[in-house]
């Protein structure tokens, strides 16, 4: 009776066999496209207006980190890295007019946590009481050595006193 099983079942093992030992080049296998992560206390930012106020009326802008996304492509010697981050901003009960800039970072990071590469870049949104919600999708290019194990950290850029605000509410 096993035989049986085992007959109907070899021709499947047999071909799913020979299906992983064929088709591409085993270079290509050979490497991990990177996964963007978050840092934790930087995905959100809250900016107020200038002064010393800072209760929810003084707030200019919220924004967040709301996704991210990578896709490599293999080249000889490197591996060719696009990078994808969804950033999304709301205007707070005292937006200024004008253009509202929010920095954020992207980080390159080996497999002991050291950091390999990295830049700062802002985007632009125009908030208005009006027109409290915007998003952009930015789109960053990267190019990594296929030899070494990343991971890419992004996050908002926030000033100390932002930092600290957003740390004191999660508590």
């Amino acid at each position: 009776m096993i035989r049986g099983k085992f007959a109907v079942f070899a021709p499947l093992v047999l071909a799913l066999s020979l299906a992983a030992c064929g088709g591409g080049s085993s270079d290509d296998a050979a490497y991990i496209c990177p996964t963007p992560f978050t840092v934790q206390d930087v995905e959100r930012l809250t900016h107020f207006k200038d002064g010393a106020g800072r209760d929810p009326r003084d707030i200019a802008y919220e924004a967040m980190i709301v996704g991210s996304a990578a896709k490599c492509t293999v080249k000889r010697n490197t591996l060719e890295v696009t990078l994808v981050v969804r950033i999304a901003a709301t205007a707070g009960p005292s937006v200024g007019a004008g253009r509202t800039s929010v920095p954020y970072f992207v980080r390159v990071v080996d497999a002991n946590n050291n950091i390999v590469e990295g830049q700062e870049f802002a985007v632009e949104f125009r908030l208005t009481p009006s027109n409290p919600r915007n998003s952009v999708q930015e789109e960053l290019s990267l190019t990594l050595s296929r030899s070494v194990s990343y991971r890419i950290a992004i996050g908002l850029k926030p000033t100390a006193e932002e930092l600290n605000y957003n740390r004191r509410g999660r508590q």
